[in-house]
């Protein structure tokens, strides 16, 4: 399986590499001369190309750590939402730390506050778990899927 823009499915399927299998009901693309549905799957015909060989690791973003640290704050074990939870740098970027897996974790505001421009030894906190860089992201601990993960998609991730 591999994840494309929809702009690449539209061109792989004029070229006849994929056929259309799924589309979303409510995305449109306008052509000059047609109105199509975005594609939602697209299945390779023949053969897959070297190109398509995908890197597995996840992609670094805000969401992705908050569904990593299951959307807890990683200091108190507060229960968080996608609405108020902050970012922490366990090395301040003040004191050379980059903005990476293994040194961003989700956390409560008053947490963040609390720790400041310090290091947890510094502030004299404790991480739940050390922060890693994960394998699999789409199913959180409910085992219910992530809001970024299309309904289409469902059947064919076997969840």
């Amino acid at each position: 399986m591999h994840h494309v823009k929809w702009q690449e499915a539209i061109s792989m399927w004029f070229a006849g590499r994929v056929e259309i299998v799924s589309v979303y009901e409510d995305r449109f693309i306008k052509t000059v001369d047609d109105i199509l549905n975005v594609p939602s799957i697209v299945r390779f015909v023949g053969n897959v190309l070297k190109r398509f060989q995908f890197n597995r690791t996840i992609k670094f973003s805000r969401e992705n750590v908050f569904i990593r640290d299951e959307g807890v704050c990683q200091y108190c074990s507060k229960q968080l939402n996608k609405q108020n939870f902050t970012l922490d740098h366990i090395k301040p970027v003040s004191q050379g730390g980059k903005k990476v897996w293994h040194n961003i974790v989700t956390c409560c505001k008053s947490c963040n506050q609390k720790k400041g421009n310090k290091s947890v030894k510094q502030a004299g906190m404790k991480l739940l778990k050390p922060p890693v860089v994960p394998k699999e992201l789409i199913v959180n601990k409910e085992n219910k899927f992530s809001p970024n993960v299309p309904d289409e998609w469902k059947d064919y991730l076997g969840v």
